[in-house]
């Protein structure tokens, strides 16, 4: 793990422009590590579509929009700056699918359910001066609306891009008074929720992202206006 972190920095840096990495017997020679190690360095570099191996064992860089960022192994190993563009990127995902989201969990969930995304709010309100607890509760929150809406596809998307979730949640309630503003929103969104309104439940999933939007670029969201 720690020759395939190294290798990945390396090849994010550009270090490797004709696309060729190092093959096993490079890996060995320059790390001084066994053919196994080297051989499973490769494994773990193409189960991250990081590389390919081609014909005769040669190593090659597959193309950087290939890689498999929804892995949190890679997301660990990636520069500072290209985990920021990441999470832009995850907002724009976030934008399109939450607010749908919580209009279809409006319309078929249950008062279980609901009791349930209570229960989180609760906790929530209590762990604002915590956090790494704060942000476990609110993930929970989130994939509790994903399985309220009821379609399975949906749901494994989201289950999916949760590590990049996570990070976004690190540095958005890292902000002063971030987690009281986001224990409001959540609060907004229960109430929609609650009402069975999806009109309602999607206007105050999109405030709630548009919050976290100013919270992670430090500008506003280009869609202002407050939900009804």
């Amino acid at each position: 793990m720690q020759v395939a972190a190294r290798l990945t920095r390396r090849i994010v840096a550009g270090e490797f422009p004709d696309g060729r990495a190092p093959s096993e017997l490079e890996i060995c020679q320059e790390f001084g590590v066994s053919r196994v190690v080297a051989r499973e360095t490769i494994k773990i570099l193409a189960s991250l579509d990081i590389v390919d191996v081609a014909q005769g064992r040669r190593v090659v860089v597959r193309p950087r929009d290939e890689w498999d960022y929804l892995s949190p192994q890679l997301l660990e190993w990636l520069p500072d700056e290209l985990v920021e563009e990441l999470l832009r990127e995850l907002h724009g995902m976030r934008m399109l699918l939450e607010p749908e989201l919580a209009a279809m969990a409006a319309a078929s969930v249950t008062d279980e359910a609901l009791a349930r995304m209570r229960e989180s709010l609760d906790r929530m309100a209590l762990l604002q001066d915590d956090p790494g607890l704060y942000l476990e509760v609110d993930q929970e929150f989130h994939m509790e609306i994903c399985r309220a809406a009821d379609n399975r596809i949906l749901d494994r998307i989201m289950h999916s891009a949760r590590w990049l979730g996570t990070a976004s949640r690190r540095i958005t309630s890292a902000e002063p008074a971030g987690l009281r503003r986001a224990t409001a929103d959540h609060a907004r969104i229960h109430a929609a929720l609650q009402a069975r309104d999806p009109a309602a439940a999607r206007a105050a999933m999109r405030f709630h992202l548009r919050d976290n939007y100013t919270a992670l670029t430090g500008r506003e969201h280009p869609e202002a206006p407050a939900p009804q």
